[in-house]
């Protein structure tokens, strides 16, 4: 045997230790994560749930569904949430798409200088109570407005879309203008129909953001009847704002209520998986 073969050999019997590494470490990462969120989904389901943790439920039910189901008081912030979640998001998607078209107007005056005040933004914050006085006198508390436009306006949602925007080729745009295409009609036309990547994972990072609301709602919104359902939720869990049922243990009722409130995304987003990583790749990396 030639000593090519020897080394050829001794090439194919080397074990690469970091994809093994980083399989395990990924692996018990899962583990702990999946761990809490199956034994919120087991006492969901189960009628005599305990703190300890279970693999099956011991008395399987559907009781706390039909609580949380049958509680009228939980439709209107469920609603108040998806109206939320809803027209935030357009809004969210109307801006940053908006703006980072505009970012991408290499002729434009004064690009880069809106460009550096708006990362200066996400470097430097004004703060709660300076948020707060601007709602205050633009008379938005305790509209949904006041929830809505501070999430909507994310600069880094716009660097995001800016930077898929930078990746479409110039010819593209150069083509158009010479049939006499508006940059308007550039925007619609072409910019957008090659964006629905970007659009997708955005616009979910948006929905997800709104749904899981909680700071902006405790801050502008005083009145009951605007709370959206994660002030609900947690009025339930750590309020112990629970409805009275003797059947069903209480917090099997307050399992289902957190079931309820991730479920919709958790249907979702396997949908808009493929979406979501192809938009943040290449919205994030910049040949």
């Amino acid at each position: 045997m030639s000593d090519n073969t020897v080394v050829v050999a001794k090439k194919k019997k080397k074990i690469k230790i970091f994809p093994i590494v980083n399989a395990v470490l990924f692996i018990v990462i899962s583990l702990a994560i999946m761990l809490p969120i199956w034994k919120v989904i087991v006492d969901s389901f189960d009628a005599r749930s305990a703190y300890s943790f279970k693999w099956l439920p011991s008395e399987f039910t559907w009781g706390g569904y039909n609580a949380i189901i049958s509680r009228s008081a939980l439709y209107r912030p469920f609603y108040i949430s998806c109206i939320t979640t809803v027209i935030g998001t357009f809004v969210g998607l109307l801006l940053v798409t908006l703006g980072g078209y505009v970012l991408i107007q290499w002729e434009m005056p004064g690009r880069n200088f809106f460009a550096y005040m708006l990362l200066f933004t996400m470097i430097f914050d004004g703060g709660m109570i300076p948020k707060y006085l601007v709602m205050k006198n633009l008379n938005l508390i305790n509209t949904i407005w006041a929830v809505i436009l501070p999430m909507a306006i994310n600069v880094y949602n716009l660097v995001l879309m800016r930077n898929f925007f930078e990746g479409i080729p110039e010819s593209l745009f150069e083509a158009a203008q010479i049939d006499g295409c508006s940059p308007m009609g550039i925007f619609f036309k072409i910019v957008l129909p090659l964006s629905k990547a970007a659009l997708a994972s955005i616009g979910l990072m948006f929905a997800v953001q709104f749904w899981n609301d909680y700071t902006n709602f405790k801050i502008y919104i005083n009145k009951n009847d605007l709370w959206n359902f994660q002030i609900r939720l947690r009025a339930m869990v750590m309020e112990s704002d629970i409805p009275n049922d003797d059947t069903v243990d209480p917090n099997t009722i307050s399992s289902a209520a957190v079931i309820v409130a991730i479920l919709p995304f958790a249907i979702i987003y396997p949908f808009c998986q493929k979406y979501f990583v192809q938009g943040v790749n290449v919205g994030a990396v910049k040949e």
